[in-house]
């Protein structure tokens, strides 16, 4: 893979980008050689990170529920770089209500399907012109929740298998100018990447691991890892696809004993 090499100062725009899975995919784009914009909606995150200021990555505090901030941060962009190259759809209330059905309000519906979903539509209706001109990629984060589910999970669930169905609908209305895939995340251990007044140092059972195939519970640069992939040339033949990453787990059958 050869992003550095390919073109020195590509530019990234990654949405949810302070903390979490987010955080690892700015660092491993900054390492790959590419500027990057991050929004985030957690204004304290964005404040930490910037007071940490890198040259290549920078954090807005946007959010891409709102069709005015990501207009903005498309057209911020556009002015300081004249360009995109990537952009990466990683943006969602990741603890929403989970009420049951007959108890979910719909307000609490619609703020998971506007963050996880629509934010996802927003930025990419705005992002499309850079990324034709570029040749571009769009990499949306799903979940393996897209695919199975526990109870009382209903619009989480939908909203991110929204996201692989519009995964493959962009890859079909955007190719051949702009690859577009999804990555859906199994059990990842986000906690050393979040902002510092959350940070925690948990502990996982040998059972925790264990259920996994691979042999362990994933890490948010094991998500990097397959974002830098998809967003190289490297990747040039692959679109349209999701990428289930979860060490086996949604693999393994599991019986009650």
């Amino acid at each position: 893979m050869n992003i550095m090499t390919e073109a020195t100062k590509k530019v990234a725009l990654v949405t949810g980008g302070a903390q979490g899975i987010g955080r690892a995919i700015c660092l491993r784009l900054v390492n790959e050689g590419m500027r990057v914009e991050a929004a985030d909606l957690d204004a304290e995150a964005v404040a930490e990170r910037n007071a940490a200021f890198s040259p290549s990555l920078r954090h807005h505090v946007a959010d891409v529920s709102c069709e005015e901030d990501v207009k903005s941060l498309v057209e911020h962009i556009e002015q300081a770089h004249g360009r995109l190259d990537v952009l990466i759809n990683n943006a969602a209330i990741v603890n929403p209500v989970n009420a049951p059905i007959e108890q979910l309000a719909l307000a609490d519906w619609n703020k998971v399907i506007a963050t996880n979903l629509t934010g996802a539509f927003l930025c990419v209706k705005y992002a499309t012109p850079l990324l034709r001109k570029s040749g571009g990629a769009i990499v949306n984060i799903a979940s393996t929740r897209a695919l199975q589910s526990e109870a009382n999970t209903e619009a989480y669930g939908t909203s991110k298998g929204g996201l692989v169905a519009l995964t493959h609908a962009l890859a079909v209305s955007l190719g051949p100018l702009v690859r577009v895939n999804c990555i859906s995340p199994g059990w990842i251990a986000t906690a050393a990447f979040q902002k510092e007044s959350k940070r925690t140092d948990p502990t996982f059972s040998s059972r925790d691991h264990l259920q996994h195939p691979a042999g362990r519970v994933g890490v948010p640069e094991d998500i990097a890892a397959m974002v830098a992939y998809l967003a190289s040339s490297d990747a040039g033949f692959i679109t349209g696809q999701n990428f289930v990453i979860d060490g086996g787990m949604t693999r393994k059958m599991i019986y009650e004993e």
